[in-house]
């Protein structure tokens, strides 16, 4: 069995999600997106937008500032001209992926037949769901309040604090999880609701994948995208389970496309063929949800870095910040910063800023002050405004405002 250290594992799971390569120079295109979906697969969603929206961010870090209407394009319309690329599913979290990898999830759409969450009442209302169906057909692209208004539906009585939702919303959500409705569009980031044989094209969905082939397949596409994984890793990219993932990685160990390494002491599948690079390169702003972060056991292995989101943590007990984006500074993870997007000021403000132990901190604020302000043009945002929490804050400033 092959041997890999700790930096090289790490300069392979950099690579493989395309930050040794250069940043595409001038107008991007969707032959760019295209191609970054296939390495990286999803793009998560997330309704937080204190800095800017989830999906959009792992674009920007990958290629700097971009124009987010080419995303949205891919994801929420179609033309003749221009098809969509992008749709929604349950393919990591809720997130973008290609739409020409549907097929690939059916298998998970028959398990959600009624719903990921609340099944009990999905299970109870099953004529709703029919008449949802039906008004949808009747009505084109509709938000669930408006569904809910076409039926005349009265919302449930009590609500809980966080669940807020009336039996409509929660059986629309039902049928989107069972791949019976999609999301034809978004506006203000509300999902609007339509048939999926209206939004995806008819040869996909015609398309037929076995199950085990489908789950080989997403397997395969995990751990191309980490390019080095452990099991746990390679399940946690599409969400798979161990009973899923342990005869998929055995069949492509076997057919010669993974190879079984050891990290440091740790069983883990190198995808063959994926280089190993002599240094690090690679130097970005990563948002928490970004692919290369989003398993926390695996930045901290991988990095040393402990990460997790702050945002359901009371303010007097955080230790970084509400929303916190970690720093890859050539290849490792050097710091993080609390960002917000501050509209009425017009600048991106930068709430704390922290450095790792043992890192420079005038070479760290002096990278990171460049992609802070590439951030806040991208973002429409006049300035960058620098706060006083963190070790990092006074460098930091200094080069911001140089």
């Amino acid at each position: 069995m092959a041997r890999l250290s700790l930096a090289q594992a790490r300069r392979i799971a950099v690579a493989a999600q395309g930050f040794h390569e250069p940043r595409p120079g001038g107008a991007v295109t969707r032959a760019h997106l295209r191609r970054l979906i296939s390495r990286i697969q999803v793009l998560q969603l997330d309704s937080v937008s204190v800095a800017v929206r989830a999906h959009y961010a792992p674009v920007f870090s990958r290629w700097g500032p971009y124009d987010r209407a080419l995303l949205d394009r891919a994801a929420w319309s179609h033309s003749a001209r221009s098809p969509r690329l992008l749709v929604e599913y349950w393919a990591h979290e809720a997130a973008l992926m290609s739409v020409d990898d549907w097929p690939l999830l059916r298998w998970r759409m028959r398990e959600y037949t009624h719903g990921r969450w609340g099944t009990e009442i999905v299970r109870k209302n099953r004529q709703l769901a029919e008449d949802i169906v039906a008004a949808v057909a009747e009505i084109g692209p509709s938000t669930a309040g408006q569904i809910e208004a076409h039926l005349k539906a009265e919302p449930r009585g009590q609500r809980g604090p966080w669940w807020d939702r009336s039996d409509t919303k929660w059986v629309a959500e039902a049928l989107w999880s069972a791949g019976v409705l999609t999301t034809a569009t978004r506006v203000g980031f509300a999902r609007h609701y339509d048939l999926v044989e209206r939004v995806l094209p008819a040869d996909v969905l015609a398309r037929e994948v076995d199950d085990a082939d489908a789950v080989r397949e997403l397997t395969l596409r995990a751990a191309t995208a980490l390019g080095v994984g452990t099991e746990a890793d390679i399940r946690d990219y599409f969400r798979l389970g161990a009973a899923q993932v342990k005869p998929a990685l055995a069949e492509l160990a076997a057919s010669g496309e993974l190879e079984r390494v050891d990290i440091d002491g740790a069983p883990a599948y190198l995808r063959v063929g994926q280089k190993i690079p002599r240094t690090d390169r690679g130097t970005a702003l990563l948002c928490p949800f970004d692919p290369l972060v989003f398993f926390r056991p695996r930045v901290e292995r991988l990095f040393g870095f402990h990460y997790r989101i702050e945002i359901y943590t009371p303010a007097a007990k955080r230790r970084y910040g509400y929303y916190v984006w970690p720093f890859l500074l050539d290849g490792k993870l050097v710091g993080r910063v609390d960002l917000k997007a501050d509209r009425a000021a017009n600048a991106l403000h930068v709430l704390g800023a922290f450095s790792e132990d043992g890192q420079d901190r005038a070479r760290v604020a002096a990278a990171l002050a460049p992609e802070l302000h590439a951030m806040a043009g991208w973002l429409d945002l006049g300035s960058v405004r620098v706060g006083d929490r963190g070790d990092l804050a006074g460098e930091l400033s200094r080069r911001v405002s140089a």
